[in-house]
């Protein structure tokens, strides 16, 4: 197991640390597909270790080399409006190998597209409550059950369908940590209604749409993109996606094949493919480039990243991690501490924060009742980051007195840090107070490099290849919302249709 673990660290380092030192090279400049290339050098290092299974580590790797290799002979470049859906091609091609190589599982899926049609009243209601902003800030693709995401609502439907257990997780799994198309659920009612039509002609909008991305998921994925127009400049351009997801499908086919006959659960074959894509073209992108241009913004992820690697390499040397998800536990944590810490030294605390984003969601809901499904789940993923940093920070027994599994979190490089620690050099000398928190603010629509994704795709492989029968997606835990603190809508004194327990959440009976 120590074999096992200090190669789980050595690898989220070299793939996190990858992705840095290129914007740390490259920002403010002008980016070219080829930038990836350290990237995709780190992931062709990794191995497989004592009890982990051999195809799902090829999953992850192969689609790598997979989405780097075919966008090499189709661009060199992305432009910013195409690049959140860069990492939203792999799970539709992985699907449809599954309908073929498994008849049974799109019996099963069938059925629930089916189901989907029956609850029409369900989806009515839920889509209804995510355009009228009822549940607050939510993250509609979240790789949680929170409230008002997609895995709340396919979980609603799965629950009582009669199909095998096996094939409803993943189901689940495909449109969380798997990424089945870019559609966000709400979508098409939320576009009928503003469109003029009824609500019973917006529900079987809806209706209609959802199933379509599960029926055909690569033509749902390339109309998606065909009618897509992020900042007013769609549709997708950068590169043919049918071609695209044609050439995935079929590098990708031998992989998902050898994972099936190895027995790793399909959900996991949705999933693993899918989460570890995004640095390639998303990540390391011409919109992070720009974003980073602001010294401070950048100060703010080297200092955290600093904070990072030292307390990894600090829980490994002392001996805290005792399984490999305690391995996630740190690399997740630590950086959340960070930040919190970081948001302290401007006297601003979480609270105040997820006050301030919570009250412009719901102006923002009436000043831009058409906005998009996805507008506000970076800022969902920032509060949930710095909510946890804090517990972690806070004096015991309030929180964890900034330690986590035992280990004190390293925050010296914020101190140390020459930017960081002096904001007095990025604005009006003798008022710095509120530099530090407005480059946070920056990074609350960009959160994935405070707590970055490459980490988490690359351990989440690791837990999954030592654990390849057990679904890993999506989370099946109360990830403990931030926006909760302020709207109630996760306890069972909530007065709503379909409220249980956990009020409208569905963690507790995940599927």
């Amino acid at each position: 197991m120590a074999n096992m673990i200090e190669k789980m660290v050595n690898e989220a380092i070299e793939a996190t640390k990858s992705v840095f030192l290129v914007i740390k090279e490259k920002r403010g400049g002008q980016f070219k597909l080829e930038d990836c290339k350290p990237y995709v050098d780190a992931v062709n290092k990794m191995t497989v270790g004592e009890g982990q299974c051999k195809t799902v580590i090829d999953l992850h790797v192969q689609s790598v080399n997979a989405h780097y290799e075919i966008l090499k002979g189709m661009t060199d470049y992305i432009r910013p409006e195409d690049d959140p859906f860069v990492e939203h091609f792999q799970t539709p091609p992985i699907l449809e190998i599954l309908y073929e190589e498994d008849p049974d599982f799109k019996k099963s899926m069938e059925k629930f597209i089916d189901a989907i049609a029956k609850n029409r009243a369900l989806i009515g209601r839920e889509a209804a409550r995510r355009y009228g902003g009822m549940y607050g800030p939510t993250c509609v693709v979240d790789f949680a059950m929170s409230v008002g995401s997609v895995p709340n609502v396919v979980n609603k439907i799965l629950v009582d369908l009669d199909i095998p257990e096996k094939h409803k997780k993943t189901i689940l799994a495909c449109k969380s940590w798997g990424m089945n198309t870019s559609y966000g659920f709400g979508a098409a009612f939320r576009a009928a209604i503003e469109s003029g039509k009824s609500a019973a002609e917006a529900e079987e909008a809806e209706v209609k749409q959802f199933q379509f991305i599960y029926k055909e998921p690569v033509e749902a994925q390339a109309r998606l993109m065909e009618t897509h127009n992020l900042g007013g400049h769609g549709p997708y351009s950068s590169f043919d996606v049918r071609k695209y997801m044609a050439q995935y499908k079929e590098w990708m086919r031998p992989y998902v094949v050898a994972a099936l006959k190895a027995g790793v659960h399909p959900a996991n074959i949705t999933a693993v493919p899918a989460y570890c894509v995004g640095d390639i073209g998303h990540h390391i992108s011409q919109s992070a480039y720009n974003m980073f241009k602001s010294d401070m913004v950048f100060g703010i992820y080297d200092a955290v990243m600093q904070v990072f690697e030292n307390t990894m390499r600090k829980a490994l040397k002392e001996g805290a991690f005792k399984s490999e998800w305690d391995v996630l536990t740190v690399a997740t944590g630590a950086p959340a501490c960070a930040v919190a810490y970081i948001l302290w030294l401007d006297s601003f605390t979480v609270p105040m924060v997820i006050d301030l984003l919570t009250k412009r969601f719901y102006n923002y809901c009436a000043m831009n009742p058409k906005r998009g499904e996805a507008d506000e789940l970076h800022n969902v993923d920032f509060m949930d980051v710095i909510a946890r940093g804090e517990e972690i920070l806070d004096i015991s027994p309030l929180g964890a007195g900034g330690k986590i599994k035992g280990i004190e979190i390293d925050l010296s490089p914020i101190d140390k840090h020459e930017i960081v620690s002096n904001p007095q050099r990025y604005t009006y000398p003798a008022c710095a107070i509120t530099q530090r928190f407005a480059a946070l603010m920056a990074l609350a629509d960009f959160p994935c490099y405070l707590t970055p994704e490459c980490t988490t795709a690359t351990l989440m492989t690791n837990i999954i290849a030592k654990n390849p029968g057990m679904p890993g997606a999506p989370v099946r835990a109360c990830k403990g919302c931030a926006v909760t603190k302020l709207i109630k809508r996760n306890v069972p004194y909530v007065k709503g249709e379909g409220a249980g327990p956990c009020g409208y959440c569905e963690w507790y009976r995940a599927v």
